[in-house]
């Protein structure tokens, strides 16, 4: 689609087209074979690395118009795209096609009293809709995913986004059309007009299946409000890293550091940072120091506030906040026990971490923090389906139904199940 009528009217009947071809599409995807979905693929990934200079041109004339909005740092990261990033897709999308086709995976198989055999088998969802803002990179990983799974997808990115998504997806279409499959399955909502957000949200006259949003909290509120159909719920990245007594010192300045620092505006960025009383005086300045010596602002309790000088006050928000920026909150907690309370009353429930040398601590951790995620002595910004190896992530899913977690091509299925007999009737 190359363009959508700024009327309401047109609107709403162009996405509702948008929404008639996916359904179509969808069922093309279906029963397409797994070669066919590979070579869409690869096809794709090859199309990025020819189409790499306008790419990047496209991101420039959107970073340009980002700063010229005043857009923060944080935002502006999660904007850009540089070589290593378009590198990044294009392995994202080659290690997709090589995942193994779910579509038909008998999930499990058993045989009745009365000889009915029963299958549970995967099978696509449909037709997904991908809200997303900013992180252009996800209109490569969300239609690869969907893609892969059998779906079709409707991608709606954010206006600061629209040169960029635009430049990728045409290397998707590129793909789609190199391999005989519709290009309908993989379409992108090129309006900036935010009605388009509602449209999908409806339903498309029932032609979506699931929503799926990737932004900020703003986004994901709304689309849990106002959606007429499932929502797979990735809600804010509040993400915390606890330091325990037995941590060993280097390690645990460099997960720190890094779950912090390394990108500070992804939702797998550590926002609190909680340390076990007993090792104040050998773990908290050097850990604190190195934050501090890579610009990072520290809003600190009443003991942090005594031995860290550069230390904020922390308020009651600070420990609700999802910074998105080189800010950390940090707090001293007695033990594991009152970690696991802190973490349990203002976790969003997405990736948590413990650093720590004691099996028992990481026993209770892993089993009394009802998060999607939890890591011993790792980083928390391994929440990631690439790292999890899923080839990309359409989003961290922090519900529990269906998918929890890196949202990658199993969880884009749900299942049917096939039931043979031989002539059995029901007494």
């Amino acid at each position: 689609m190359s363009a959508l009528a700024a009327t309401t009217g047109d609107l709403s009947a162009l996405m509702a087209e948008m929404g008639r071809k996916a359904r179509a599409a969808a069922g093309a995807l279906a029963t397409a074979s797994a070669e066919r979905k590979h070579s869409a693929l690869i096809g794709a990934a090859q199309a990025l690395e020819q189409h790499r200079g306008e790419i990047l041109a496209a991101n420039a004339l959107d970073m340009e118009a980002g700063r010229a909005r005043g857009m923060s740092v944080a935002f502006l990261d999660r904007l850009q795209l540089t070589g290593k990033r378009v590198d990044a897709m294009i392995d994202g999308l080659r290690t997709i096609a090589e995942l193994p086709d779910p579509v038909g995976t008998v999930l499990a198989e058993w045989t009745r009293p009365n000889g009915m055999t029963i299958s549970r088998v995967r099978t696509p969802l449909g037709v997904i809709g991908v809200i997303f803002e900013s992180r252009p990179n996800v209109t490569a990983d969300a239609g690869a995913l969907c893609l892969k799974a059998g779906n079709a997808v409707i991608l709606r990115g954010g206006s600061d986004s629209v040169h960029s998504s635009a430049a990728i997806h045409t290397c998707l279409v590129e793909g789609l059309r190199g391999a005989n499959l519709p290009v309908d399955a993989i379409q992108l909502v090129l309006t900036t007009d935010r009605a388009a957000v509602g449209e999908m949200l409806r339903g498309l006259g029932g032609n979506i299946d699931v929503i799926v949003p990737r932004g900020g909290k703003t986004l994901v509120a709304r689309v849990q409000e106002e959606a007429r159909v499932p929502v797979f719920a990735h809600l804010e990245g509040l993400c915390h890293t606890f330091i325990d007594k037995s941590a060993e010192l280097q390690m645990a300045i460099d997960v720190t550091l890094n779950a912090k620092m390394r990108r500070t505006g992804v939702c797998g960025a550590t926002e609190t940072l909680l340390v076990h009383k007993d090792i104040v005086a050998t773990h908290l300045k050097p850990v604190i120091d190195a934050l501090i010596a890579k610009g990072c602002e520290i809003r600190g309790d009443e003991t942090v506030q005594k031995l860290i000088p550069q230390a904020v006050p922390a308020i009651e928000q600070d420990w609700r906040t999802e910074y998105e920026d080189a800010i950390i909150a940090v707090k001293i907690v007695a033990d594991v026990g009152e970690a696991i309370d802190h973490i349990t009353r203002y976790s969003s429930h997405h990736t948590e971490a413990i650093i720590t040398e004691d099996p028992a601590s990481v026993a209770r951790f892993f089993s009394e923090i009802d998060s999607a995620i939890l890591l011993h002595n790792a980083s928390t910004q391994f929440a990631d389906g690439g790292e999890f190896g899923f080839g990309g992530e359409i989003g961290i899913a922090t519900g529990k139904f269906h998918a929890r977690g890196p949202v990658g091509v199993e969880q884009l299925t749900s299942f049917k199940y096939l039931v043979r007999g031989d002539g059995q009737t029901r007494p």
